[in-house]
């Protein structure tokens, strides 16, 4: 079995400053950040040739949407497009954003699309899989596959999910924190119940949120409650091939160091 590749987050900009800083550290691909109502302000090609000019491999954009609030009070009302209120406008942002990623050639798409209701018979869900239908099958024309950020929801209900808009080209992007952060799982019961439908991941650590919080607490890798180790090993067990996208939501020196130590935990779990 092949060792699997280092990827790490960037934000999307017409620069060659975060592929410098990429293939600074050894690590091969990256995922790419913008939101949705930016893709048009942002020259797609040029920072395509700056990650060719690096040899970085684009694994992923991830698609987010403005307005969104990433926590448990905040969240059901504001992220993707669960919540009722912008479901019309933010559908139409992401088939734009869908056809401009097209242009460049990445076929992998990812998003927080909100807090998926538990039950399958609450009117928010019974509304929500049409949309999430449509969508799908655009990304399907584009040749795009898109996966599903977890955290907001329990992995049964995001399977259940998957399974309701029965389409071949959804999977998920696994962030094992974010099922911690929000209070939903332990990631390795997650990735049982996921199985073959992770397409990408996320290395990222946190802590449970405790019961005055409205979200967990992010940690750098190896201080919080995933165990990378085990993680991994079930996820290349399953078949798992895709890159290891570090992620750590902080800037400036003390991000490039916690990252460095990133790449020192997880390289020999490869």
């Amino acid at each position: 079995m092949g060792k699997l590749k280092l990827g790490l987050i960037i934000g999307a900009e017409e620069s060659k400053e975060p592929f410098e800083k990429i293939a600074s550290l050894g690590i091969p691909t990256c995922q790419i950040v913008c939101d949705a109502e930016n893709i048009d302000k942002l020259n797609l090609s040029l920072i395509k040739k700056y990650a060719e000019e690096f040899k970085i491999e684009i694994s992923a954009i991830f698609m987010g949407f403005q307005g969104q609030i990433y926590n448990l009070k905040d969240g059901p009302k504001t992220i993707g497009l669960v919540a009722p209120k912008y479901r019309k406008e933010r559908l139409k942002l992401a088939k734009e954003f869908s056809n401009k990623v097209k242009d460049i050639g990445i076929n992998f798409i990812c998003s927080h699309i909100g807090f998926i209701p538990d039950d399958e018979e609450d009117p928010v869900y019974k509304s929500f899989i049409p949309v999430m239908k449509e969508l799908v099958e655009h990304f399907q024309k584009n040749n795009q596959i898109f996966t599903f950020e977890t955290g907001q929801e329990l992995p049964s209900t995001l399977k259940r999910t998957i399974l309701d808009i029965g389409m071949e080209n959804v999977g998920i992007n696994l962030d094992p924190a974010n099922l911690i952060l929000y209070g939903k799982a332990n990631p390795l019961d997650a990735v049982e119940i996921f199985g073959q439908y992770v397409k990408g991941m996320h290395a990222k650590d946190g802590l449970w949120p405790n019961r005055d919080e409205f979200l967990g607490k992010e940690t750098p890798l190896g201080e919080g409650m995933v165990n990378f180790p085990v993680l991994l090993r079930r996820l290349k067990k399953l078949g798992y091939k895709g890159p290891v996208t570090i992620e750590r939501e902080i800037s400036g020196p003390q991000q490039i160091e916690d990252i460095k130590k990133a790449i020192k935990l997880l390289q020999p779990l490869l």
